[in-house]
């Protein structure tokens, strides 16, 4: 066998470089083929594989375009303060002080402090969910048979655990989740109806209002009736761009918003970073 021996083994992934799979960071990010920014700018390229998941710190003013390739993915969102992972995003005070429970354009993700993480400045999808989470070890294998991270049905919790642990996180340090892609509506009597995908080629894009990290975990939502583990590729793309300032009408949307909005600028400001 070519890789049998040591000078066989590198060679052999010597003859790798230049390849691309599917699903794969692309390196350097400038030379994604079709960037949505100026030349330049991008800053992370990558396709995320369904089970999959993937993580990166982001400058403030950072956008981020998030988009279902096929219609079957599920982009479940956490977020950190990049250099104060004990502010993090805060599902319930996302939902409660926007009130709001359903994400889309012009929506806020903020944090326990009062802050705005950052902000959803375009969506095209209009499916996703604020409410159930991701999916768990013991869900996942009693649906599928498995949930590990290796497995063929990896569960989202397991998978958020790998990316919080490369960025100093542990197991603790994981909050409920944001979904994006697969919907959820509440009914009347308070039940949970699955609303599913929006189909191929869906988007949203967020705005770093702080530097944050991000970690993306692609795989099915915990309420998804299909029988089959179903989870499609997740385009993954960020660029540089400026956070959002005073007379901006995302700032001046609401009260609330407002408000978490000088919050964070006044932290930033006092830190020298604002």
């Amino acid at each position: 066998m070519a890789t049998a021996t040591t000078h066989g083994a590198r060679d052999h992934a010597r003859a790798q470089e230049g390849t691309r799979a599917e699903a794969m960071p692309v390196v350097p990010a400038s030379s994604w083929p079709a960037p949505p920014c100026e030349a330049g700018h991008l800053v992370w390229a990558e396709t995320v594989a369904g089970g999959n998941y993937t993580h990166r710190v982001l400058a403030r003013g950072t956008e981020l375009r998030l988009t279902d390739l096929s219609g079957d993915a599920c982009a479940h969102l956490l977020l950190y303060a990049a250099d104060r992972p004990w502010e993090r995003l805060n599902v319930a005070d996302t939902v409660k002080v926007q009130w709001n429970a359903y994400l889309g354009e012009g929506q806020l993700l903020l944090s326990d402090q009062g802050r705005v993480l950052a902000s959803l400045t375009a969506d095209t999808s209009g499916r996703h969910d604020a409410l159930c989470g991701t999916s768990t070890l013991v869900r996942n294998t009693q649906r599928y048979g498995d949930g590990a991270p290796q497995s063929a049905s990896p569960a989202g919790r397991e998978l958020f655990k790998l990316a919080a642990a490369k960025n100093g996180l542990g197991p603790r340090d994981l909050p409920p989740s944001l979904s994006f892609f697969q919907g959820v509506a509440i009914g009347d009597d308070g039940s949970l109806d699955f609303t599913g995908s929006a189909g191929p080629g869906g988007s949203v894009t967020l705005r770093a209002e702080q530097d944050v990290t991000v970690l993306i975990v692609n795989v099915p939502h915990p309420a998804d009736p299909r029988p089959a583990y179903t989870s499609t590729a997740l385009e993954v793309l960020a660029w540089r761009s400026a956070a959002t300032k005073p007379g901006d009408p995302l700032w001046e949307a609401t009260p609330e918003g407002r408000r978490a909005f000088q919050n964070t600028v006044e932290f930033l400001a006092a830190r020298g970073l604002a």
